[in-house]
């Protein structure tokens, strides 16, 4: 099964009362297993979840730590990026040249990587002197 396809299969399945705005993720583990997620809402904004946060914890429940490519899906007018907590996620379990393909349900796509979407990521290194 392709990511993309995981994704938009799990996006129906989003709790997301509020702002009917479902979103669907999908990361490939290191191992090639696919591992799903949606965002879930709740009425006592902002505790809500993010779908690739839910993806990465599904991930990482199922005792893998590096994600090798991501896909996101949601019902909008152009790709939608993963939430700037997302990006930082994305990056600590992933690499600057990992794949990411943002998807709309219409089937528009655009092709990126972890690194571009967050440059100057903060990762392991920064912390050498703690």
């Amino acid at each position: 099964m392709s990511l993309l396809k995981a994704a938009r299969e799990v996006r129906e399945n989003a709790y997301a009362p509020y702002s009917k705005f479902k979103v669907g993720a999908a990361v490939r583990g290191a191992s090639g297993v696919i591992y799903r997620g949606v965002n879930v809402e709740n009425v006592a904004y902002p505790e809500g979840t993010c779908a690739e946060a839910g993806a990465i914890a599904a991930m990482i429940a199922a005792g893998e730590t590096e994600l090798i490519e991501v896909a996101v899906i949601a019902d909008s007018p152009t790709p939608v990026p993963p939430c700037g907590g997302c990006r930082q996620k994305l990056a600590e379990f992933g690499r600057a040249e990992t794949p990411v393909t943002l998807a709309t349900t219409d089937g528009d796509r655009l092709e990126t990587t972890i690194g571009d979407l967050l440059p100057g990521r903060f990762d392991m290194s920064h912390m050498d002197k703690a």
